[in-house]
């Protein structure tokens, strides 16, 4: 199989269709200006399929992809010493900013999440005799012509152009994760032969979960049984290709 030529079909497909969301938005001339929420709802449900899809292109870009292994974590930092100035710190505004737009390389797990509560009432303090309790205005439903701030989607469209932009690299991401991925296993089947001796849960290298698989049990996010755009031949194709690269590594 010409794996090149397949990542290249998809790609292209996903840049077109990209380039469509972002028109769709206003986005294009750099201008974002509030959405109507059935605008934003609609590029928002073009765009889950295309994050999926570009993740799956990720993946199948990086079969074969071989990396150094990495250098290990600096240890976290103990308490401070009373006396001793602290380091300077840097302002959450700052780290945002500074932070680069990137792909997530997994998908996002359906985990059961109880209900959130919806406030039906307000309290509404009054002195008999003295004050009248205020009127509650009536619960306005979301109207399709609502205003939406389209800056969190602007972002996640900037994120999918910059991974179609430059695969290899994101490949080289994904291809990280993979030696971390097998070096964290490696050390828990030698932790659990050697009898676990240190017990101290942050020594041990399942002190926390982690993903050991990219994409999510079933179907990928964004899929529709009835498909009606471009988008969701692409994703399915994509799956089907990151399914196959990671079950069939490259070992070469």
């Amino acid at each position: 199989m010409d794996w090149n030529a397949a990542i290249e079909k998809n790609r292209e497909a996903l840049k077109r269709i990209l380039a469509a969301l972002v028109a769709m938005a206003g986005l294009s001339d750099g201008r974002a200006g509030m959405l109507p929420r059935h605008l934003h709802r609609a590029v928002l449900r073009l765009l889950r399929p295309a994050e999926a899809a570009t993740r799956r292109l990720v993946i199948v870009a990086a079969r074969g992809v071989v990396v150094a292994p990495p250098r290990p974590r600096k240890p976290e930092p103990g308490p401070p010493i009373p006396g001793k100035p602290a380091g300077s710190a840097v302002p959450s505004g700052a780290r945002t900013a500074m932070r680069r737009l990137t792909l997530p390389l997994f998908d996002t797990l359906r985990l059961p999440r109880p209900r959130r509560p919806v406030a039906s009432g307000v309290p509404r303090i009054c002195v008999p005799g003295f004050s009248a309790p205020f009127p509650v205005a009536p619960r306005r439903p979301p109207a399709p012509d609502d205003p939406v701030d389209p800056a969190r989607l602007g972002r996640r469209l900037a994120a999918v152009a910059s991974a179609l932009d430059d695969l290899p690299a994101h490949a080289r991401r994904f291809a990280l994760w993979r030696v971390r991925r097998d070096a964290a296993g490696a050390q828990t089947k030698n932790c659990n032969a050697a009898g676990a001796q240190n017990r101290n849960p942050r020594n041990l290298p399942h002190g926390r979960p982690r993903r050991v698989w990219p994409l999510r049990p079933g179907r990928p996010p964004g899929w529709r049984r009835r498909p009606g755009h471009e988008v969701y031949e692409v994703l399915n194709n994509a799956h089907g290709l990151a399914f196959w690269a990671l079950e069939h590594p490259d070992t070469s």
